[in-house]
C-alpha cells in the first residue's frame, strides 16, 4: 500500500495513533546522539540537500515517525511503501507521482519500511533510480529488444530496517548515510 502526504496536511479523519506522533524534531524524544545541536542529522537535513539514508534499530524508536519529520521540515511530499508487500507496479506509481509533485516545484521523500526485505527486481529498479535518477525499460525480447531510459524526478530515499545485516550490499552501498536509532 503506498501513502502520500502532502505538507500542511489537516489532522481531519486520521487515526488517533497518527495524531498522536510528533510532527517536528523540537516533539521528537529521544535520538539525541543525531538529532542533537551540530548532530549528524540535525546537519544533513538542515542543509540544502537531504541524501538518501537508512535508519537501522529496533521497532518502536521512531524510524518511520522522524522520516515524516523530515518531510514535513524540508516541505517535501512523503510518500511510503512496505517492502514487503510492494512490487514493481508500485514503484512505477510512486515515480509518477514525485514526477507529478516535482512539476509543482516540490520535492519527494521516498520511505521504504523494512527495506531489507525489498524483492530482488525492485532492488534492481533502484540501484540507477538513486544514482542516475534514470530508470532503464527493455521493451521487446531476444535480439529485437530495445532498451529506453526514462529520466525521474530527484527524490530522497529513506529506508528503514530492523536488520541493516541483511541489507544487501549493493543497496546499501547506495545510501549516502546509514544512521543508527536507539532504544529510548
Amino acid at each position: 500500500m503506498i501513502q502520500q502526504t502532502l505538507f500542511g496536511e489537516t489532522d481531519t479523519g486520521r487515526p488517533l495513533a497518527s495524531r498522536m506522533r510528533p510532527r517536528t524534531l523540537e516533539e521528537f524524544a529521544g535520538q539525541r546522539h543525531l538529532l542533537g545541536e551540530g548532530k549528524v542529522l540535525r546537519q544533513l537535513i538542515d542543509g540544502d540537500r537531504v541524501p538518501s539514508m537508512v535508519f537501522w534499530g529496533p521497532p518502536g524508536v521512531g524510524k518511520t515517525t522522524l522520516a515524516r519529520i523530515i518531510a514535513n521540515r524540508t516541505k517535501a511530499n512523503f510518500i511510503d511503501f512496505s517492502a514487503v508487500t510492494s512490487g514493481i507496479k508500485e514503484i512505477k506509481e510512486v515515480m509518477q507521482t514525485a514526477e507529478a509533485n516535482r512539476r509543482f516545484g516540490e520535492q519527494t521523500i521516498l520511505f521504504v519500511d523494512e527495506i531489507h526485505r525489498l524483492n530482488r527486481a525492485v532492488e534492481e529498479i533502484l540501484y540507477p533510480a538513486m544514482e542516475d535518477y534514470a530508470i532503464d525499460i527493455i521493451i521487446g525480447k531476444g535480439p529485437s529488444a530495445n532498451s529506453i531510459r526514462l529520466d525521474l524526478p530527484h527524490f530522497t530515499l529513506i529506508g528503514a530496517t530492523t536488520r541493516a545485516g541483511q541489507l544487501s550490499a549493493p543497496l546499501r552501498d547506495r545510501f549516502g548515510v546509514t544512521l543508527r536509532l536507539e532504544l529510548y
